[in-house]
């Protein structure tokens, strides 16, 4: 997941495809606007009782109400999908982390990377060793060339070491550049329990498998060593404490073929987008269709949640500014869904226009008022890769 609120067409889009219960502003709309941002962030009592009673059989009972989710950890603070990641998400109180963006090495092991392209999260190109596995290959329709997890076994990868993946945006994140490893999901599993016993209570995570219909074309398929693992963790039942994701449904319905009973969460890209196992399978739906009433009673067949890209909760105008919320928080609810959008990040490049603060797209600008903003409309969860934030923000809706 990675969605940067840029201004243009595609927020339009966000809100076009909720139809009638997306408002798209201009002109004396956006005054509106800006005032609705302020009632969202000072909502009372009743809006949020309102908000509560509208609640879906499938949202973990034993998580707060709105939990925050540490993005890939704490990823404004260290770099990406790292123990160090984890570990302050983890200690600045995060409800449950994202361990794991999920993608296989060529001996079939599971290890937590955004992307199954490792030459942004790595040091691999200043390894001279692996200089010729440099390649080309179409993931998902798109040319991408780099080095790639699945052309290296797993005591290759360990060879490397992480490093910040948008340094432009979070230079002091590269003062960790090379000092975490890549990980692998079952030492996820491993810190997760010595975390619970030294915690006393359990660890959530919420891991996701990334571009399953690729990796399975190349025989390396994600569900089947994940199942795996959860079982031989006791993370595989209903009231295990994690969730799993996918932006391709199929590979949720067939970790539940595989006996993983855990709650289940689709993913949702932008409203014109197929999902790569419905391009393969021949289905016609974009996530326009999923978005609508019938497309939400679909994944209820099958899913628990859903995670909405942040303009398909709020609309945002053509030129980036935050519209009013659309109905799909009523939508996925009447439905039986929770919703855990992604993602809020702090900094300005992030933030819709006019939530930006300065004119240096790095610098923090007011992210509080916007996690406010999207809590109001009674989301179950948001992810962030600043957790310490938007606990902050969910400290005011869960005292109600």
């Amino acid at each position: 997941m990675d969605k940067r609120h840029e201004p243009g067409r595609r927020m339009v889009l966000g809100a076009a495809a909720l139809g009638a219960g997306a408002a798209v502003l201009t002109g004396a709309g956006q005054a509106n606007a800006a005032a609705g941002q302020a009632n969202a962030a000072d909502a009372g009592p009743a809006d949020r009782d309102r908000a509560a009673r509208s609640t879906p059989a499938g949202r973990p009972a034993k998580l707060p109400v709105p939990f925050v989710i540490g993005h890939r950890g704490a990823s404004g603070y260290r770099p990406e999908h790292t123990f160090g990641s984890y570990q302050l998400a983890l200690d600045m109180g995060a409800d449950v982390i994202e361990a794991g963006d999920l993608v296989p090495t060529k001996d079939g092991h599971l290890v937590c990377r955004h992307e199954p392209d490792i030459s942004a999260t790595t040091d691999i190109a200043e390894h001279h060793e692996f200089a010729g596995r440099k390649t080309t290959k179409t993931v998902d329709g798109k040319k991408i060339t780099g080095w790639f997890t699945e052309d290296f076994t797993l005591a290759e990868l360990k060879t490397l070491r992480a490093k910040e993946r948008i340094p432009d945006v979070r230079q002091h994140n590269t003062m960790y550049n090379g000092y975490w490893e890549v990980p692998t999901f079952e030492e996820v599993l491993q810190w997760a329990e010595r975390e619970g016993r030294r915690r006393g209570r359990p660890i959530w995570i919420y891991p996701e498998t990334k571009h399953p219909t690729y990796f399975r074309k190349l025989g390396l398929g994600i569900e089947e060593p994940l199942a795996k693992l959860l079982r031989r963790y006791g993370r595989h039942t209903a009231h295990a404490p994690n969730l799993l994701q996918s932006f391709e449904p199929s590979s949720l319905q067939r970790l539940s073929e595989l006996g993983v009973k855990c709650p289940k969460t689709v993913l949702l890209d932008e409203p014109s987008v197929r999902p790569a196992d419905f391009v393969e399978s021949g289905d016609p739906r974009t996530t326009a269709d999923l978005l609508k009433p019938e497309g939400l009673k679909w994944i209820a067949g099958f899913a628990q949640g859903i995670g909405p890209w942040l303009p398909q909760i709020i609309a945002q105008d053509d030129k980036g500014k935050l519209g009013e919320p659309t109905t799909l928080v009523r939508d996925a609810h009447a439905a039986g869904l929770f919703l855990t959008p992604y993602t809020v990040r702090n900094e300005n490049s992030f933030l819709p226009l006019d939530f930006r603060v300065g004119k240096n797209p790095g610098d923090y600008g007011n992210s509080l008022a916007y996690f406010k903003a999207l809590f109001a409309t009674g989301i179950d969860g948001l992810f962030s890769d600043d957790p310490d934030t938007a606990l902050l923000a969910a400290e005011e809706f869960r005292r109600h």
